[in-house]
């Protein structure tokens, strides 16, 4: 697959959504009952199934457990599971804290909305549970700082869903940014323009559907009536509950910025942008935004549009790194070097397209989620500290859209009173912050 044709399909996909087609399990290989591993699923639609369907690809992984607030979902991906694996998943919940609770679950797959991945993530590190729980990590800066918290001091295997940690081309586009024959990096240019993510039309709010527990779906959210905008796919567009594209997309594609610069916590950040393509429409997080992350000695420029679908470099998404003496670009589909050249003179040999190769970087992602649970190794591939870092990376570029300032991060806060607010989220009784 070329990378035109690679972002064909990245564009059906949606956002960070990986294909996943129905894994066929391994046939002939037997695992002892000591050797397997049981899993079980909080959050069952999107994403979280596609993490399942991944882990079910390996022979020693057995689902006994699925969790979700609509009845119409359960009873779906039941049936999917049971058709994946060749037996019955044995429970289903409504309440994710009875599947917590089940003492034969030995993984907990958090698939849920962001404004969950914390309560859940760290019941069940509390209840022994080793987790792998979608990105972003956490829905505020101080949900991923409890998340890591409780992920050490149970002694829990934890890893993130950002797979593109254990997707080859990338390591290798990082080593070939560390060599250091691009020259001096002034900048890094992240960008994600998702065409296929059109306006949401404002919908007026409606009876809950029969057979979902809205109450328990808004869980710590603010108290809302039902509205469609802000269930399933699209509530990723509210800030009740995400942080937008910079959250979603952000995480995966910002985390390579840091990772091939070998860098943590930026001296400054500031944001511009809004709802510039839709500004009628329902989502409440910006349509276009660009951030711009100092250093010291470079910047990470991020640039969002939804409904766009050319970002940069003929792609729709990407990681530049712009040095003096060419570039390197890198997307899912593959990775190359474009020389600098000044004066007509080429400043180093180009690096032809080379494409993503192996079995797929979710699947190698839960690969090493696996041997790292037997091996009990705490530093997966994209282990929790580095989820969270990610994940309140992007919260500061979010914090200094929604303040308007060019903010100062000290690593803990910002010693500003309206950007230090935003630091952790408010609960709605009787749902409280996680105590450690």
């Amino acid at each position: 697959m070329n990378r035109r044709e690679f972002i064909g399909k990245a564009a059906v996909l949606g956002a960070g959504i990986t294909f996943s087609p129905y894994i066929v399990r391994a046939a002939g290989k037997s695992v002892s009952p000591s050797d397997r591993i049981r899993v079980g699923l909080i959050g069952c639609n999107g994403m979280g199934f596609s993490d399942l369907e991944a882990f079910l690809g390996n022979p020693e992984v057995e689902c006994v457990a699925l969790c979700d607030v609509d009845a119409s979902v359960l009873e779906r991906r039941a049936a999917d599971t049971a058709r994946i694996q060749g037996k019955k998943v044995k429970r289903l919940y409504k309440d994710w804290r009875d599947l917590i609770d089940n003492k034969d679950i030995d993984v907990v797959i958090v698939g849920t909305p962001d404004h969950w991945h914390c309560l859940q993530t760290v019941a069940a590190c509390q209840a022994g549970k080793d987790v792998y729980c979608e990105k972003p990590l956490g829905n505020s800066i101080v949900e991923c700082d409890l998340m890591v918290k409780a992920a050490r001091k149970y002694n829990r295997v934890v890893q993130v869903g950002q797979w593109q940690r254990s997707d080859p081309h990338w390591q290798d586009a990082v080593d070939f940014v560390r060599s250091g024959r691009l020259g001096k990096i002034r900048t890094v240019r992240v960008f994600s323009y998702q065409g296929w993510c059109p306006s949401i039309p404002v919908k007026p709010d409606c009876p809950v559907p029969e057979g979902v527990d809205y109450d328990m779906w808004l869980g710590p959210a603010p108290k809302r009536p039902f509205n469609p905008n802000r269930f399933h796919f699209t509530f990723r567009w509210f800030w009740d509950y995400a942080g937008g594209l910079m959250t979603d997309w952000g995480v995966h594609l910002l985390d390579y910025a840091l990772y091939g610069m070998d860098v943590t916590d930026p001296k400054s950040v500031m944001a511009s942008g809004g709802k510039y393509g839709y500004p009628d429409d329902a989502c409440e997080t910006p349509d276009t935004l660009q951030t711009i992350y100092d250093f010291g000695d470079f910047t990470v420029l991020w640039d969002h549009a939804i409904g766009i679908n050319d970002g940069a470099y003929g792609r729709q998404h990407g990681v530049a790194f712009v040095g003096e003496n060419g570039t390197l670009v890198v997307d899912r589909g593959g990775w190359e070097v474009i020389p600098e050249e000044v004066s007509g003179v080429q400043r180093m040999e180009a690096v032809p397209f080379k494409a993503q190769y192996g079995i797929g970087g979710l699947n190698l992602h839960v690969k090493n989620h696996l041997e790292c649970i037997k091996s009990r190794n705490f530093n997966c591939n994209a282990s929790i500290e580095i989820g969270a870092h990610i994940a309140k990376f992007s919260q500061l570029g979010n914090i200094a859209y929604r303040t308007g300032k060019k903010l100062y991060w000290d690593g803990s806060g910002f010693n500003d009173a309206e950007a230090d607010s935003y630091l952790c989220k408010t609960y709605r009784d009787p749902w409280k912050l996680p105590e450690l």
